[in-house]
């Protein structure tokens, strides 16, 4: 819990860090994550998304009086879960969209046709897996519904997954001022993404459930997976396949006690981190001088048993709070840790 009240001078610092993509130039080496150092470059084959994309959504937002008409879902909290199957227009991959995508975004909404709210939205998009591996991308602080998906759908795409492509998106304000809200939120959320991952873990068709969180989205994750073992046990939670928390914003004594809740679990854990990662030093600054997890240094998280990825020495940007998205070595350790939890 934040024990210092939030200023307007750390707060507009704040917002307006968070909002600046990280940009990463091309590196000679990838980030090693402490147990298959060495070069490694993504696959150039297209993922699944490019062939058919269409993004499956759970949210605890509040659906739009006009839905399925755009935004679709707002920043407030909605009554439970909902369900959609968001429609997504790729980028243009020519040259010239490749140039023009610099300025103009790449993935786009399309359409979402129908949303589904209630006790039966985790099923639907259970059944919607229909039995495949599933990457399921949770966002942090200040994100709208589009901006998630957006994050969602370059993820998936950026590290060629073949399955299917999900998000968890929770009810943040998407505004600078609004971090306590957020994180409120954030953990309110828990219960529904509990109760995703069980319908997930429950199907009989099979399919391994992984999970990339960022940020704050990272708090939401690590205390849901508590949840999930404390209640539904090893059976569910051998359903779940890698779990990334890129730059985790949690506080670090907070992170410890929830990794070692996870037991023999923990191992399924790789912690992107960056000791210059300036989002997280704001963070800190608000939460009274508290090192954030993601900001720790490698060695403390190692002792912890969660395989750690330290992206100090590769960002190119202001922020280096997002390099997941950005930088092609960088993804290639989600991908590995995805591959890794395939063999295991």
């Amino acid at each position: 819990m934040l024990r210092q009240p939030h200023t307007r001078r750390s707060l507009i610092r704040l917002g307006a860090l968070a909002g600046v993509s990280a940009l990463a130039p091309s590196l000679g080496a990838c980030v090693a994550d402490g147990l298959m150092p060495g070069t490694a470059a993504l696959p150039e084959k297209q993922s699944a998304l490019d062939v058919m994309p269409v993004l499956l959504v759970a949210t605890t937002r509040k659906p739009t009086a006009a839905s399925p008409r755009a935004p679709y879902f707002t920043s407030e909290r909605g009554r439970g879960l909902s369900f959609a199957e968001v429609r997504l227009s790729p980028p243009d991959r020519s040259l010239i969209g490749k140039v023009s995508a610099v300025v103009t975004g790449d993935w786009t909404i399309g359409a979402v046709p129908k949303v589904e709210t209630g006790a039966g939205a985790a099923d639907a998009f259970a059944q919607a897996a229909l039995g495949r591996d599933v990457l399921i991308y949770v966002h942090g602080y200040r994100e709208s519904f589009e901006s998630a998906t957006v994050s969602a759908a370059r993820l998936s795409d950026g590290i060629r997954f073949r399955g299917v492509s999900g998000l968890f998106t929770w009810p943040s304000a998407a505004a600078t001022f609004d971090y306590g809200y957020d994180r409120e939120s954030a953990l309110w959320s828990r219960d529904a993404f509990e109760d995703l991952l069980k319908a997930l873990a429950s199907s009989p068709s099979g399919g391994r459930i992984n999970i990339v969180a960022h940020s704050m989205g990272t708090l939401l994750t690590l205390e849901t997976l508590r949840m999930l073992r404390a209640e539904a046990g090893e059976a569910a939670m051998a359903r779940i396949g890698a779990v990334v928390l890129a730059a985790p914003d949690i506080d670090f004594d907070l992170f410890a006690n929830g990794v070692r809740r996870l037991g023999p679990d923990v191992s399924k854990i790789t912690v992107i981190s960056s000791t210059n990662d300036r989002a997280l030093e704001l963070s800190s600054t608000i939460a009274g001088g508290v090192v954030r997890a993601g900001a720790a240094d490698r060695a403390r998280l190692e002792e912890l048993g969660v395989r750690v990825a330290d992206a100090s020495d590769y960002g190119g940007g202001l922020i280096n709070h997002d390099l997941f998205l950005s930088n092609p070595e960088v993804q290639a350790v989600v991908k590995r840790a995805i591959a890794r939890s395939a063999g295991a």
